[in-house]
């Protein structure tokens, strides 16, 4: 199944995507997890980068490993990052003999200490062109991007980003994924200028469960998402007690994911940040058929 057809058209699409670890050890809990996911038959399973875009032929491997161990279809992230034209052909051509039928094309952060994208010599400079290079050079693979609820952090205003959105689209983009939020008002009022601009494409809530306030904090302060500051304190309460403060965050997403599923969403992506445990608590909660 491509990416385009894992969310709406009368079904209820549910996604999560993982990294590639580090060691074996780090794959053999990454499966083990999976296995535990599989149990709410995902549409489809997607695979990033580590930071900074280092394992991307592992990306390759370990999508079609998922794909084979777990019967289920998998998308392979791609980037911009540190890769000219010819390399990215290179890797969508590996792509293509491994059987992988679908892309999330991003244009990728900045290396680490970079706080400006400057794309290498001969390479691209936007997720725009690289779905362009994809859909005129490798028109059978599915393509997803990301949305930004809260406005991409590079972007001059939500106009603009918006716009920029829409080239992506254009350039033949089948599904849209956001960027995760802990706000929905953020994520509806995203949603009808979306409408309004005139984007028809399936866009699918990224969510990432806030099972720990460190781990919450760092991510949100690096993506420019805001945290309400209600959950931060009632984590804070639980500084101490990990168990706690997975609860409350899992109690507060339940609220959240109910709400976005009763506004009639295509589907639903979790950041599962290759961990189980808070996001089947989730969906056990959600009654998500299995």
């Amino acid at each position: 199944m491509k990416i385009g057809n894992a969310y709406g058209a009368g079904k209820f699409g549910l996604s999560y995507e993982i990294f590639p670890p580090k060691t074996e050890a780090g794959e053999e809990q990454l499966f083990l997890a999976i296995e535990e996911l599989m149990a709410f038959r995902p549409s489809l399973v997607t695979c990033t980068y580590r930071v900074g875009g280092s394992s991307r032929d592992k990306t390759l491997e370990l999508t079609v490993k998922i794909r084979e161990t777990f019967r289920v279809s998998t998308a392979a992230h791609l980037t911009c990052v540190g890769s000219t034209v010819e390399e990215i052909r290179k890797w969508l051509k590996r792509a293509t003999e491994l059987g992988i039928e679908s892309i999330v094309a991003l244009r990728g952060d900045p290396p680490k200490g970079e706080t400006v994208f400057k794309p290498v010599e001969g390479g691209l400079a936007h997720a725009g062109e690289l779905v362009a290079l994809i859909r005129q050079e490798f028109p059978h693979f599915g393509v997803g991007v990301a949305g930004y609820p809260e406005t991409h952090q590079e972007a001059p205003s939500p106009e603009a980003d918006l716009a920029n959105l829409r080239r992506k689209v254009g350039a033949g983009a089948d599904v849209v994924i956001t960027q995760h939020f802990y706000d929905n008002r953020d994520f509806f009022a995203f949603r009808e200028r979306y409408t309004a601009a005139g984007i028809s494409r399936p866009l699918v809530p990224g969510v990432l469960p806030p099972v720990g306030l460190d781990q919450t904090q760092r991510i949100t302060s690096l993506c420019g998402a805001k945290l309400p500051a209600s959950l931060a304190s009632e984590m804070e309460k639980h500084r101490d007690d990990p168990a706690a403060q997975m609860a409350v965050g899992v109690e507060y997403a339940v609220r959240q994911y109910r709400e976005l599923v009763r506004s009639g969403i295509p589907g639903i992506h979790f950041y599962v940040f290759n961990k189980a445990e808070a996001t089947c608590k989730i969906l056990e909660a959600l009654h998500l058929p299995r």
